[in-house]
């Protein structure tokens, strides 16, 4: 059964916090597959990833179509699939129901430094209650 999670963003630093989650993922031994909505986050996600802290590494790799992901802890990816054979998804962009249920444990954020998007959060806290995914607080 899909266990999903939603982790507070309280200001506008997604990016920061989905590197602290592929990061306590990774450190449990986890493979990791985070999904954004589009190149231009995927590029700039990858290239944040080197960066973002260092004292840490992150061994990643985007998934254009030009590189083999089969073998890579953490993956960045804009479709709905699964390179790597992650079980934990990380959700940088809401996903389809179906998609989210391949994964062990589903990551998704409730946004709540913007009333539209905190609203969004909540809509879809209640559609996976509603799917039986019971989620929980990160």
């Amino acid at each position: 059964m899909t266990v999903v999670k939603f982790a507070t963003l309280e200001r506008q630093e997604k990016i920061r916090l989905l590197c602290r989650l592929a990061e306590d993922q990774f450190n449990a031994g986890k493979r990791v597959l985070i999904r954004v909505q589009d190149d231009n986050q995927a590029v700039s996600l990858d290239r944040f990833m080197w960066t973002w802290d260092k004292g840490a590494f992150l061994p990643h790799a985007f998934n254009n179509g030009s590189v083999d992901c089969l073998e890579e802890p953490i993956v960045i990816t804009v479709r709905e699939d699964n390179p790597n054979a992650a079980p934990v998804l990380i959700m940088g962009q809401p996903c389809s129901l179906d998609y989210l249920r391949r994964f062990e444990l589903v990551i998704d954020f409730a946004e709540v430094y913007d009333k539209q998007l905190a609203e969004l959060s909540r809509e879809r806290f209640r559609l996976y209650r509603e799917q039986g995914f019971n989620p929980q607080m990160y």
